[in-house]
C-alpha cells in the first residue's frame, strides 16, 4: 500500500523510496513507498512533475498502490520527488470551490451526487431532496464569495479511519484530494450556470 502523503502534507517536495520500475509500451510505471503525487480520482485530475529527472506524466491509483508513468527509468532506492506546483495550485482550487458549492446547495434542500473538478470542466451535480429551494446563479454567488471573505480554514479529520475535509464550522466531506488552506487561497471562483435536466441540478463553475 502506498503511503499518500498529500494526505496530511502540502509539500511539493520529497525524498522517497523508488519501490520498483517496470517497463511499459512507452513509458515506464513506478511504484514508490510513500507518495505526494495525487492520482486522477474523486473528481481530481492526477498530479504532475518529476521523479529524479524523470518526467511523470500521469499517475493512476492500482487497488492497493499508486502508479507513477514516466518517460525515463528510475533506479530502485532513494530519490527526491517534485510535483509541478502550477497544476497542483490550480486542481486543488478546482476542488475546493466543488466543495463549497456543494455545502451552498445541499444546504437549500439538494444532495451532491457527483462532482467534476476538472479545468474548464467544473460541475457539480445534485438530486431534489423534499425541502429543495430553487437555485440561481447569483445565490451560489453570493453564498461561496461571503464563506471566502470569512477565509474559513480547512480542518482535516479522520472519521472511522476515513479522512475527511471541512473549512470553519462547514460540515466536512469525506475527501481523499487536495484542497487550500484556507478560503482566501480560491482566488475568484465564478459560477457560470445552474440547470436542472431530468431532476438533476448541475452548477458550472470555473476558478480564475
Amino acid at each position: 500500500m502506498t503511503l499518500r502523503l498529500f494526505f496530511h502534507s502540502d509539500d511539493l517536495k520529497a525524498n522517497v523510496e523508488v519501490l520498483d520500475c517496470t517497463p511499459q509500451e512507452n513509458e515506464f510505471a513506478v511504484v514508490l513507498r510513500a507518495t505526494l503525487f495525487h492520482p486522477q480520482g474523486g473528481g481530481q485530475p492526477f498530479d504532475t512533475g518529476w521523479i529524479g529527472e524523470s518526467q511523470v506524466l500521469r499517475v493512476v491509483q492500482d487497488p492497493d498502490r499508486i502508479i507513477h508513468f514516466v518517460d525515463r527509468p528510475v533506479n530502485p532506492g532513494m530519490t527526491q520527488i517534485r510535483v509541478d506546483e502550477q497544476r497542483r495550485q490550480f486542481n486543488t482550487r478546482m476542488h475546493s470551490a466543488g466543495h463549497l458549492i456543494g455545502h451552498l446547495v445541499q444546504s437549500m434542500g439538494w444532495m451532491p451526487i457527483k462532482a467534476h473538478h476538472w479545468p474548464g470542466e467544473g460541475r457539480v451535480q445534485f438530486r431534489p431532496a423534499e425541502s429543495a429551494q430553487e437555485i440561481d446563479v447569483q445565490t451560489v454567488q453570493h453564498g461561496i464569495e461571503q464563506w471566502i471573505a470569512h477565509d474559513l480554514p480547512r480542518l482535516t479529520s479522520l472519521r472511522e479511519g476515513a479522512r475527511e475535509i471541512g473549512f470553519g464550522e462547514l460540515p466536512a466531506y469525506g475527501c481523499g484530494g487536495t484542497h487550500v488552506r484556507s478560503l482566501k487561497d480560491l482566488g475568484r471562483v465564478t459560477i457560470a450556470s445552474a440547470t436542472q435536466k431530468k431532476g438533476t441540478l448541475s452548477v458550472h463553475y470555473s476558478v480564475d
